[in-house]
This record gives structure tokens, C-alpha cells and sequence, in this order.
């Protein structure tokens, strides 16, 4: 080094020459020109590569001792190109058309088959000069700060999907694999935004915190079309993925709020909407530590217990704490030996250290419309863990996304005698279902086409019309499921005294008159339903059971089917083939709506808040209309005066309705063969009044959860007039106690009426509909000859909102029966003119308050059944089909 301090050092270049390098670089790229060689540049100051020692790197050294001149201000250098800048004004663009835009431009890259990264904008190709890869650039860096060790530089795998020959769950463990993941996972859940330019799972992560919880729901469907290569990870090697994700949540999470930590430590990130929904009967080895999505109704559940999580040992020698250890499912983790004294132990689990977490098992059940005929119920247990427990109870139907797994069961491998495992579900997600989640899902669409629907003045008849539409007739059955379907409204003011709203119905009759069809159509149409058979069920089985578990042998509590209707339908067949004992089971289930059980040492009551619809058949097979219906059903008064309304199917000889209902289920058949998908027979138009079955389902869960009709100016006088009027006769003709549960039966079937037309408020037209319920309901439980007097007595409450044509023939068909019996048994099997005598029509018209019958003449119902009227003779004629004719 010369002592001259200005004198450029030996082996650099002068500051001229810098000047001209610098010249030559900022110089627009047209102007320059390469050079031929190192010597034009360097010019006398280049030095050869005979300078240097053989040790020494080629290259120029730049680290002189004046190398800080390098970098002190040249004016007429360091400036910008004006010809090169772009000095154009730009508007400011807002944070959400910001991310519009980069979505837009993500969707074409994607369309085009380029993969960005978000690290790009850091790392530009320019950087590359040396062509290191980014990721290890950046690798490097972090070990050169410290922050990782020179073994982890870790390169960015573009072609995530590429496993190089491994299999999924192998490329998933793998470090750069899994440092990818968690990167792209942690862009996912930083960037993600949907339609309205909101940031999803931000918000969520910050209302998880907000209401100091450990999980957040992340949708499938956002991954897939985000990150399309996790979500083809995800199923694949579910524990692997999971693990993963919620150390990134963890991370994110302490990012934004460091002292999260004291809430919980643990963040999990729960899977919903993944597309495959799998039976639990169609669970196979393919399944097997897959993440899967199924539904099934919820049998038995466990207590909530702690289990080992982290565990710390205590060596009992030394006392040294070795671990901590991560506990697995299968198998329990323990030390070989302690790295302080050399000993195999005793060890003893430090309970102050070790850390839990909350385990809960229940039992997972097909739920009971989804099983084939003839198929016992297939079950599974399912393991709850963390925030999980707790969130269901027996009874309910559920959704379950979790890892389909297997565990070594030893007392499987002794029963079979060679390796068996058994197999359970590790829930992830879970959602209860109910009402509110099918109101949900219902589109503006339908809740428009709802209200427009409910605003028809017909629409209590449209109702009952497309009730059971392939069954003839019945239009008081019809009704009185409706009226069960769309329920009554449940009080309990001040918890003190419960007051249900579901309403009991008891259909009894002959055989052969479409009893069990109606309770399989209301499987069908009601948004939960249960279906029992008498002979096939025990007390036990239609309320709850305790049992012991094999595994853990303590005491776990099953529900039987009313507990799993619960806020549903339990329909029962075969009503009068249970035992007394078992049907006296139901007696609290069906008033209370609840199941008390005390039994080995479990004492609790379930909630059945479920309407009962039973069917059953009168002693003998048959009913007799001159037997009370006590005497012709085999019922106890308490069971009977629990039904809210009777009703008596009687299987009676009407030659004209006997044709039309002959015609009706040939049509039915005609109509629903296979190769006649669009005919539609004559005989049987297409009813405009009928609501499509799907809309009807939608009506009747939307009417349920949403309107709640309230008793405001209900006539009250009108009920108690009514009330002890039905005491008196019930009295006198010892046929059915009338006691004050009909009165709530009233008020409940006002309720439903008035929910039918999605009316807030209930009205005078309800409550005289729900009265004309229950007395029909009360005179067809009448012997014969007290039938006709009670109709009189009560004619002004029964003819209310019917028409007087369909009144009118009534009568008139009641006539016809008479004189065509009358006349068969003078002239034979073969009379088929039956003449009635208008005077004898208009007399009982007159009992109703009618008086004029032409229009009754010119009706539809008149002409369809086959009557015509002589105005000369004043008599009305009827062609009846002869006996045995078809």
C-alpha cells in the first residue's frame, strides 16, 4: 500500500474507471455496446490472473481499503434515466377492487397453467444471476441470521403434487413437503377472500378469538378451488394434513394475538363440506385412514373424560422428569430408560406437567330412513375429542366428518381367533342437525314461493288435497295429519308448567282401509320421523335403555325410538298388538314429553318432544259400528284420552263410491307403470290444487320454525260452551271421557290451523275449524244410534267451512243407501233404480239452514256420482251398478 492516501491501493480500480463502468450500466440499452474483454473495461488497472496466487478465487477484489469511495455522491451520476421512467399519474385503487383484480389475474394464470407465488414479488428472476434457487437463497439467509440451521435450507417445491415414487402419506412427512404445505396453507388462510372481497378465514380466526374458542371451520370446497394439491392431500393422508394445518392456525393465531396462548393451547382447524357423504354400512378397507363425511343419529354417549395428551414420567429412582412424550390413540407411550441414572424404571406419569385433553365417545347409529328393508341398523363408535365433546346428545341426527381408523381390539382377536381390529371414526367436524339447518338451506326462491303460496284463500285445502295423493277419500285422516304435521305451539311460562304442542292421533278401523299407508306417507313428508311396530316394539325400545358397555363396563344410556322423534313424528303400527306394560311406558312420553329413567344408579329424564301417530285394529278385525269405541278397541281411558283426536275408518258398502274408488286405484296404477311415464288415464285428471310433495316439505319446515302463532281474541265462551255441552253427552253415553285435555287439544289444533296459512295470530275461523276437529272426532267414537242425534245437536259446529254441495250429497248418498237396501230386499240383487223423493232431501237440507238446492243440481259432485233430477216428478234418480257387476 503506497503511502499516499489519495492513491488508489494496488490490485483496484481507480475511481475513473468506476465512473465509466457506472456510465456504461445506467447508459440507456440501446447506447451500449458489450466490450470485447475485461482489459477495455479495467483498462492499465486490470489485473491479470498471473497476479494472483493459485489460492485465490478468480474475480476482481472489491474490497479495498477505499472501497467506501465507491460510494460517496456523484451529482452528474447518480441520476434516474428520463427517457427510461415512466412519469404517468395512476389512480389509487381501493383495498377490495385491489383484490378483485389479483383474483382475476390468479383465475387467468390458473386458465393458462402458470403457478404464482406470492413470493415472487421479492424475488424477481433478475436475482438469479447466479442461478441459486430462491428458496435456497432465502434458506440461506435465515441460517445466516440464526433462525435456522445450515441441514434445513429447505428448496420451494413447485410441483407439489409430483411425490417423486413415495405415497402421499410418506411425501406429507417429509420436511420440504410439509414446510410447503404449511406455507401454502398459511397463504390460503391469510388471502382468501370471497365474492364480496371479504377476507374469510381472517374474520373467522377473529371471532374464534373473540369468543375465546380453539376452532375454526374451513370449507372444503374454499381449499379445492384455492389450493387444489392440499385438497387432494387432505383426504389422503388426513392425520399428516391436520397436524399440519393446525400448527399453522396455531402460529397465525399467536401472530395476531401473542397472549392467546393463556385461553388455549391447542387450535385445531375442523374440515366441513367435503363432497362425499358415505353410509356407515359402505365403510370398507379402502376407507381406512381416509378422512370421510357421514350421517347417522346418535345412540349412546359417554361421559366427557380427561385424556393424556403430552405426557411427563417421574423417575422413582432419581426423580429425574424425562419427556414430554406425544400420547398416540392406539397405544400408550412409556420410556426405556432414564437418560439420568441409566435405570429401566419404575416411571410414574407427572400429574402437574402432563397435559389432557377431553374424550368423549358415542355411538353413531344409521339413521332410521336410511336403512334398507329388511337390514339390521349398522352402528359405529366415534371418538369426540377437545371442543368436540358435549355437543350432542342422544336423539340427535348428525353430520360427522372425521378419520375412518382402526384400533387393536384384543378381545375381538380372542372371540375370532385370529387378528381383528376394530374400527372407529376420530370426528374432525361435526353439526347437529334440525329444523333450523333445513331452513337454512332453503334459496330466496322457495321462501318467496312460500309466502305467495300461503297468501291462496284455498290453501288449508290445497294442503289437505296433496296429503297421501295416490289414497282415495279420507279427507278427515287427511286433515288431521296435517294439522299433526304442522303442530301446535309448546308452552312453558316461567319453567313451572310445560304445556305441549304436539297433537295425538289414533287412526283405528277395518282392515284393508289405507291405515299404514298414511303413517308411511308421513314418514316420507315430515322433516324427522321414527316408524315402530307394535309387535316389534318394548317399552324399553320405544323410550330408553340402560346398558353396560363392554369396553369400559360402566353404565351407558341407549334411546329407544320416541327419544330419537324427538321434534319429529313417532309413528306406531299395530298399536293394540303391544303388551299393557309396554304401552303404558309411552303414557308420560306422550303428555309430559319426557322419559324419566332410574336405573342401576342412573337418574335422569329425556326429552321425547315428538306428536305420536298410532294405528290400530279393532278387536276382532272389524268395527262395529252399534259398540262404543272403547269397547271395540282393546285401550285403556288413560292411553285413549291421550290422543288429541280418533280417528274411525268404517270399510261401509256404497255401490257409486266403491265404482269411483275401483277407478281411482286402476288409474294409480295405470299412471305409475314404468312404461307409461307420461300418460295420465281419463279417468283421472291431474288436480291443479295439489302442492308438488317437494314444496310441500319446505312449507311445512319453513311454517314450523318460523311462525308462532299467539291466542289473542280467542272466543273463550264459545270453547267453554262447547266443552261442557261434549261433558254432558260424554256422561250420558258412557263412550268416551271428555276430560280437560281436549280443551288443550283444541287450542293446539287452533294453533296449527292458523300456522297452516302462516298466520302470527290465532282467529275465529281456527278455532271453529279445531272445534268442528274434535267434535267429528268425538261423534265417529259414538255407537251408531247415537251418532245421528249428536250430529243434530251439534249440526251449526260441523257444517262449519264445508261445502254445501259436499253436505248435501252426504245426505243424499245416506238416503240412497236406505231405499237401495230397502228396495234389494224386495226385488233382489239385480235393482239398480233407486228413486229419492226431493221432499225427503229438502227436509234434511233444512236441519243445516239450507234451502235452496239448485245449485246443488248443477254441482259437479251431482252429476259425477250419477243423479239426475226430474223437475216433474220432484224425485232425483240414481243408475247404481248391479251386485257383482264391475
Amino acid at each position: 500500500m503506497s503511502d499516499n492516501p489519495s492513491s488508489p491501493p494496488p490490485n483496484t480500480p481507480s475511481d475513473i474507471d468506476r465512473r465509466n463502468m457506472r456510465a456504461a450500466m445506467t447508459s440507456p440499452v440501446g447506447d451500449f455496446e458489450p466490450f470485447e474483454n475485461e482489459e477495455e473495461i479495467l483498462g492499465d488497472t486490470t489485473v491479470r490472473e498471473d497476479n494472483y496466487d493459485e489460492d485465490e478465487e478468480d474475480g476482481e477484489e472489491l474490497f479495498g481499503d477505499n472501497m467506501e469511495n465507491d460510494y460517496r455522491p456523484v451529482p452528474h451520476l447518480d441520476r434516474y434515466d428520463m427517457d427510461q421512467l415512466d412519469q404517468e399519474i395512476y389512480s389509487d385503487i381501493s383495498q377490495g377492487d385491489r383484490a378483485a383484480a389479483e383474483a382475476e389475474m390468479r383465475r387467468r394464470d390458473r386458465a393458462a397453467g402458470i403457478h404464482r407465488d406470492d413470493r415472487e414479488l421479492f424475488y424477481e428472476r433478475s436475482d438469479d444471476e447466479d442461478d441459486i434457487p430462491r428458496a435456497k437463497r432465502r434458506a440461506a439467509e435465515k441460517a445466516a441470521e440464526g433462525e435456522v440451521e445450515d441441514t434445513e435450507m429447505i428448496e420451494s417445491i413447485e410441483n407439489l403434487e409430483d411425490t417423486k415414487g413415495h405415497s402421499i402419506k410418506e411425501w406429507v412427512s417429509m420436511l420440504g413437503p410439509r414446510t410447503e404445505i404449511a406455507n401454502r396453507f398459511n397463504s390460503f388462510l391469510r388471502t382468501f377472500v370471497d365474492d364480496k372481497g371479504q377476507y374469510v378465514y381472517r374474520d373467522r380466526i377473529r371471532r374464534m378469538c373473540e369468543q375465546n374458542k380453539s376452532s375454526f371451520v374451513v370449507s372444503y370446497t374454499d381449499v379445492a378451488n384455492n389450493q387444489h394439491v392440499l385438497a387432494y392431500f387432505l383426504p389422503e393422508a388426513p392425520f399428516q394434513m391436520l397436524e399440519i394445518m393446525d400448527k399453522v392456525a396455531k402460529e397465525m393465531v399467536l401472530s395476531i394475538y401473542p397472549t392467546y396462548e393463556r385461553v388455549t393451547n391447542e387450535i385445531h382447524v375442523r374440515i366441513s363440506d367435503l363432497p362425499l357423504v358415505e353410509e356407515l354400512r359402505t365403510f370398507r378397507k379402502l376407507h381406512l385412514n381416509q378422512l370421510v363425511r357421514t350421517l347417522g343419529v346418535v345412540t349412546a354417549t359417554t361421559g366427557v373424560l380427561p385424556q393424556l395428551s403430552i405426557v411427563k414420567y417421574d423417575c422413582v429412582k432419581c426423580g429425574y422428569i424425562l419427556g414430554p412424550f406425544v400420547q398416540s390413540q392406539n397405544t400408550e407411550v412409556k420410556p426405556g430408560s432414564c437418560p439420568e441414572c441409566q435405570s429401566a424404571g419404575p416411571f410414574s406419569i407427572n400429574m402437574e406437567q402432563t397435559l389432557y385433553r377431553n374424550y368423549q365417545k358415542i355411538t353413531l347409529q344409521e339413521s332410521p330412513g336410511r336403512i334398507p328393508a329388511g337390514r339390521i341398523p349398522r352402528s359405529k363408535d366415534c371418538i369426540l375429542l377437545s371442543d368436540l365433546c358435549d355437543q350432542c346428545k342422544p336423539g340427535d341426527e348428525i353430520e360427522v366428518t372425521g378419520i375412518y381408523t382402526n384400533n387393536y381390539d384384543g378381545s375381538l382377536n380372542t372371540e375370532q381367533g385370529f387378528p381383528v381390529f376394530a374400527t372407529v371414526l376420530i370426528a374432525n367436524h361435526l353439526v347437529v342437525k334440525d329444523s333450523k339447518q333445513v331452513v337454512a338451506s332453503l334459496t330466496d326462491e322457495d321462501i318467496s314461493t312460500i309466502q305467495k303460496l300461503s297468501k291462496d284463500p284455498r290453501i288449508s285445502e290445497r294442503i289437505i288435497q296433496s296429503m297421501a295423493p295416490s289414497i282415495y277419500g279420507h279427507d278427515y285422516i287427511k286433515r288431521s295429519l296435517a294439522l299433526t304435521l304442522f303442530g301446535g305451539e309448546a308452552k312453558n311460562h316461567g319453567e313451572k308448567h310445560k304445556l305441549r304442542g304436539d297433537i295425538n292421533i289414533l287412526i283405528c278401523g277395518d282392515p284393508g282401509t289405507a291405515k299404514s299407508q298414511f303413517l308411511k306417507y308421513s314418514e316420507k313428508i315430515a322433516p324427522r320421523a321414527v316408524f315402530t311396530t307394535g309387535q316389534g316394539a318394548s317399552a324399553v325400545g320405544l323410550t330408553a335403555y340402560v346398558r353396560r358397555n363392554p369396553a369400559t363396563r360402566e353404565w351407558t344410556l341407549e334411546a329407544g325410538a320416541l327419544v330419537l322423534a324427538d321434534q319429529g313424528v313417532c309413528l306406531i303400527d299395530e298399536f293394540d298388538k303391544m303388551n299393557d306394560q309396554d304401552r303404558t311406558s309411552i303414557h308420560e312420553a306422550m303428555e309430559q314429553q319426557s322419559i324419566s329413567i332410574s336405573k342401576a344408579g342412573i337418574i335422569t329424564s329425556l326429552q321425547a318432544r315428538c306428536a305420536v301417530i298410532a294405528a290400530a285394529n279393532p278387536i276382532g278385525g272389524r268395527y262395529d259400528p252399534s259398540l262404543t269405541f272403547s269397547e271395540n278397541v282393546n285401550l285403556s281411558e288413560p292411553i285413549l284420552s291421550r290422543f288429541d283426536i280418533l280417528c274411525v275408518v268404517k270399510d261401509e258398502y256404497d255401490p257409486m263410491q266403491d265404482q269411483h274408488l275401483a277407478r281411482f286405484v286402476v288409474g294409480s296404477h295405470i299412471k305409475n307403470h314404468p312404461t307409461m311415464d307420461d300418460v295420465v288415464p281419463e279417468s283421472q285428471p291431474t288436480d291443479s290444487l295439489q302442492i308438488p310433495q317437494d314444496l310441500l316439505k319446505k312449507y311445512i319446515v319453513y311454517a314450523k320454525e318460523n311462525v308462532h302463532p299467539k291466542l289473542t281474541n280467542m272466543d273463550q265462551d264459545k270453547i267453554a260452551k262447547m266443552y261442557s255441552q261434549l261433558r254432558q253427552e260424554s256422561l250420558s253415553t258412557g263412550s268416551l271421557a271428555i276430560t280437560v285435555r281436549h280443551i288443550e287439544s283444541v287450542i293446539r289444533m287452533s294453533e296449527a290451523h292458523a300456522r297452516m296459512h302462516l298466520r302470527d295470530t290465532v282467529q275465529d275461523v281456527d278455532v271453529n275449524m279445531a272445534i268442528r276437529m274434535m267434535l267429528e272426532s268425538f261423534i265417529e267414537a259414538q255407537k251408531f244410534s247415537v251418532m245421528k242425534k249428536m250430529r243434530s245437536t251439534f249440526q251449526k259446529y260441523l257444517s262449519f267451512q264445508k261445502d254445501h254441495s259436499e253436505l248435501l250429497y252426504f245426505y243424499l248418498r245416506q238416503l240412497t243407501i236406505d231405499q237401495l237396501a230397502y228396495i234389494r230386499s224386495k226385488e233382489g240383487p239385480r235393482a239398480t233404480r233407486v228413486e229419492i223423493m226431493e221432499k225427503d232431501l229438502i227436509e234434511r237440507a233444512k236441519t243445516v239452514d239450507i234451502h235452496n238446492l239448485k245449485p246443488f243440481y248443477d254441482s259437479e259432485i251431482f252429476k259425477k256420482n250419477g243423479f239426475a233430477y226430474d223437475p216433474k216428478r220432484k224425485t232425483i234418480l240414481q243408475i247404481v251398478p248391479e251386485a257383482g257387476e264391475a
